[in-house]
């Protein structure tokens, strides 16, 4: 039997996912979304075995952007025919990678995309089917981070379909069969993922007017909401299905029959509550009357991709043991030999001591996998996966000399 967890009996840094929340999410979004529609996992979230295996046995199918994302997800049991390769561009030898390994569905952002997949698949005599990936010219209106809507690697402008439609017809090895329309990322609100998805229908019947034929795939694409390095439950989606059935009854009425089919995708709401991070209090200092605390962890294990723009710039939420006595602002820093390794200039916190733990939670999503790990050669934070309270396995990614 497995043996049980203790946060506090670990090495840190550690990010500890729970595959059981794994599973709750996925139930709770497919409940929310019209069938038959398809939810594909975007890998980026979180390409850690444990939890794509979680995900592959429930159902879910993949989209991935990458040679690596690709081999995790055959590795976990995802089916390649099954899977959606997107990314805005993509070299030859990966495509040739992924045809040979059965990958049959890619997302596509413009003219020459279609012009070098149609001669890789030539060269394998592998029919492979395409999808549209669509810029519109304004922004969705309430999505969290607009995906498309200005100037962007991501897509082709309706203009162009409208003037050269050629351009996007089918090839002897390529079948134009849908389109791509992922416009907006980290939305809570019903109402906001109603208007987006809406405002991409109506992108899709434009392009669809312009190409003069009905294409039997429409992804929207997904942007569901999830707290993020902050305590808070998922976003519930009571009435969604009920709205998203009524909205597609109105605008695409051969999806109850299947003749078009509706495909969603989600990352961060079916990982995001899944990850904790756990790290150690190094240091307890004061700075011209200011309080410090230096963690074993930092901007290089978690926060990295607001340097990208991918997240604002964060200030997790640092949850510790109860102790009694007054809060205290502090500055939280990480150990990384440069000034901006800080989580936050003023959480309030209660006295900390040396080895104390503490916890940020939400973080199974856009975690360790999307941050700056290879700065400064610190190890890499082991990974715990466990299963209602039992751990059932860890694992390091060892970089440079460090040992497993």
């Amino acid at each position: 039997m497995p043996p049980p967890f203790d946060p506090e009996d670990q090495e840190t840094p550690a990010y500890v996912y729970d595959v059981r929340r794994v599973r709750t999410a996925h139930e709770r979004l497919v409940a929310s979304l019209p069938s038959p529609t398809t939810l594909l996992y975007s890998l980026k979230a979180n390409p850690h075995p444990a939890v794509l295996r979680e995900l592959a046995r429930a159902g879910c199918r993949a989209e991935v952007s990458s040679p690596g994302e690709l081999g995790a997800a055959l590795h976990a049991g995802f089916h390649a025919g099954d899977v959606l390769y997107t990314g805005p561009g993509k070299r030859d030898r990966d495509l040739h990678t992924a045809v040979e390994a059965g990958v049959r569905w890619f997302s596509l952002d413009s003219a020459a995309a279609f012009v070098q997949l149609e001669a890789i698949a030539g060269r394998h005599a592998q029919p492979v089917s395409a999808l549209l990936r669509v810029n519109p010219p304004r922004r969705p209106p309430g999505a969290g981070l607009a995906m498309t809507g200005g100037v962007s690697q991501f897509g082709v402008e309706p203009t162009e379909v409208r003037d050269r439609p050629g351009s996007f017809a089918d090839r002897p090895h390529v079948r134009l069969a849908g389109l791509h329309l992922y416009l907006g990322s980290n939305i809570a609100e019903e109402d906001a993922l109603i208007t987006v998805f809406g405002y991409a229908l109506d992108v899709a019947e434009e392009i669809q007017t312009a190409l003069a034929r009905r294409l039997p795939v429409l992804d929207l694409g997904g942007g569901f909401g999830a707290p993020y390095a902050r305590r808070g439950p998922l976003p519930t989606f009571a009435t969604l299905r009920q709205r998203l059935e009524e909205l597609f009854d109105r605008r695409v009425p051969a999806w109850r029959t299947g003749e078009q089919r509706i495909v969603f995708e989600s990352g961060r709401y079916l990982t995001a509550t899944c990850g904790t991070l756990l790290t150690r209090v190094l240091d307890v200092k004061r700075t011209q009357g200011r309080r410090i605390l230096v963690l074993d962890s930092g901007v290089h294990h978690l926060g990295g991709m607001s340097g990208l723009g991918k997240e604002d710039g964060i200030e997790p939420e640092l949850v510790t043991a109860e102790r009694a006595g007054e809060l205290h602002e502090h500055i939280v820093s990480g150990p990384l030999c440069h000034p901006l390794d800080r989580w936050s200039h003023s959480a309030k916190l209660p006295a900390m001591r040396t080895g104390d733990l503490v916890a940020v939670p939400n973080v199974g999503a856009y975690g360790l996998h999307s941050s700056l790990a290879l700065f400064h050669g610190h190890p890499l934070p082991v990974e715990i996966v466990v299963d209602d309270g039992a751990e059932l396995e860890r694992t390091r990614i060892v970089v440079g000399r460090e040992d497993a």
